[in-house]
């Protein structure tokens, strides 16, 4: 984000995954991108490891929760992401980032149980090319 009074864009619920043959949308994109980036040891969960990924300049991308109940937590991130010009998207719930970030226990019929709320995540490493990360890219060069 270049402008530092512009809010980050909140983005909606999404399926499990997209169907064959249809176009992935963003938070499908954002789920896949970080199943990656987990999977190549490339995401930094929690305010101090994602403070700390910013402040090095190793982040490229950081994913915020809307649903955050600390207005200063969400200000610092913002601020950081604003300062070392990194993308930052918005999510609308804790849970569901930390189920993308793989804070949850998978049960034996691939459910998430346990799932730990996680108001921001930072990518590192996106790993692989996947087309989640075509989508991802495309849609930050479009904003």
């Amino acid at each position: 984000m270049s402008d530092g009074g512009e809010s980050p864009k909140s983005v909606q619920e999404a399926p499990a995954a997209a169907a064959p043959g249809e176009p992935m949308d963003l938070n499908t994109a954002i789920q896949v991108v970080m199943k990656k980036a987990l999977a190549h040891d490339g995401l930094s969960r929690g305010l101090h490891e994602a403070a700390r990924a910013i402040e090095r300049g190793q982040a490229q991308l950081a994913i915020l929760a809307d649903d955050c109940n600390q207005p200063d937590y969400k200000k610092l991130i913002e601020a950081l992401c604003a300062e070392q010009s990194v993308n930052l998207i918005s999510v609308p719930e804790q849970q569901t980032l930390g189920q993308w970030a793989g804070l949850c226990k998978i049960d034996a019929e691939g459910e998430a149980r346990k799932v730990v709320k996680c108001s921001c995540a930072v990518i590192t490493d996106y790993g692989e090319e996947t087309e989640g990360l075509a989508v991802l890219q495309e849609y930050l060069k479009s904003r």
